[in-house]
């Protein structure tokens, strides 16, 4: 039989066992950890060497001499971390989707598409309905960056895409440098339209000119439509100075004021100054090396945001 002082130790034993957080219970006090941060690069060209079935515009030149393909890409993610992409069909391919579609099949998780479309035939606007029925198609990318195709912006050329997108929630990718300020008659016009300006806006001629603090201007003074947001993406381009391009951050920064960090996403047009960076220094560029942007910041202008709004889940 217990005595009563046994009684007693081992009652005591047992309540303090009780007490005291098992491994499960401990653990259940613990904060979550942190979702890792996800990476997705706005902006990627594909594309492979040329042949007979799949012939180049005349007069096009790829961004560089030789193919960048998928089997290329996919490594170069995996090396730099980055766990999705958009990819943006290039120009000299004409306007054609099919390589884009084949990386989507072979890597679903990993790709979404910005398609192309011709912008001088309205019967295009009887594809926008069951545009998103082509495998990891998302929306559209267009630009207006030659004598031949700016005019079109404002002389009624493209009026027809921009309704036929807004009916059909078809997010819009666009480049028009150094008319960016026209496509705030579109984002007025089509309030229901998303638009993405692409690269802030600008290029790398805008440096050359000495004309890219104007640029930027015309960008930011476009974030008062809630249908724009914008790609901070391909600075390194925008550089006189070689990594971490000190001299583009206060462009950057005026941008993601203006935008914020639901309105702003990175990317690299990484075939565009191929040369002056790794893959991973495009990421350490705004991870690293730009104290404006806060953790929660990064979060989104480094992927969050753009998945998002292209509702890539």
């Amino acid at each position: 039989m217990l005595s009563r002082r046994s009684l007693l130790a081992s009652s005591l034993g047992a309540g303090l066992a009780l007490a005291a957080p098992g491994p499960r219970q401990a653990a259940a006090q613990a904060p979550a950890p942190k979702p890792a941060r996800r990476i997705v690069d706005a902006q990627v060209h594909l594309w492979k060497a040329e042949s007979p079935d799949w012939k180049w515009v005349p007069g096009l030149q790829p961004q560089l001499p030789e193919p960048f393909t998928i089997e290329r890409l996919v490594p170069m993610m995996d090396e730099a971390g980055v766990d999705r992409a958009v990819i943006v069909p290039p120009s000299w391919p004409g306007d054609r989707n099919d390589y884009a579609i084949e990386a989507v099949l072979r890597h679903p998780a990993r790709f979404r598409i910005m398609g192309k479309i011709p912008l001088q035939d309205p019967k295009g606007a009887a594809l926008l309905p069951t545009w998103k029925q082509q495998p990891g198609m998302v929306g559209l990318r267009v630009i207006f960056n030659t004598p031949q195709s700016q005019p079109w912006l404002t002389d009624g050329t493209v009026d027809w895409l921009w309704a036929a997108a807004e009916k059909a929630e078809l997010p819009i990718m666009c480049f028009a440098p150094p008319r960016t300020a026209a496509f705030g008659r579109v984002a007025e016009r089509y309030s229901g339209l998303q638009l993405i300006l692409d690269h802030m806006g600008v290029t790398a001629a805008m440096v050359r000119d000495n004309t890219l603090a104007e640029g930027i201007a015309g960008t930011v003074a476009l974030a008062k439509y809630p249908n724009v947001s914008v790609k901070v993406s391909a600075s390194p381009g925008l550089s006189r100075q070689p990594y971490p391009f000190r001299d583009v951050a206060e462009h950057i920064k005026r941008v993601f004021d203006a935008y914020g960090p639901q309105r702003s996403y990175w990317g690299t047009d990484i075939t565009n100054s191929y040369a002056k960076a790794s893959y991973r220094q495009r990421i350490t560029h705004f991870t690293e090396e730009l104290s404006f942007l806060s953790d929660a910041d990064k979060d989104w202008v480094m992927g969050r945001a753009i998945l998002q709004r292209l509702r890539w889940t």
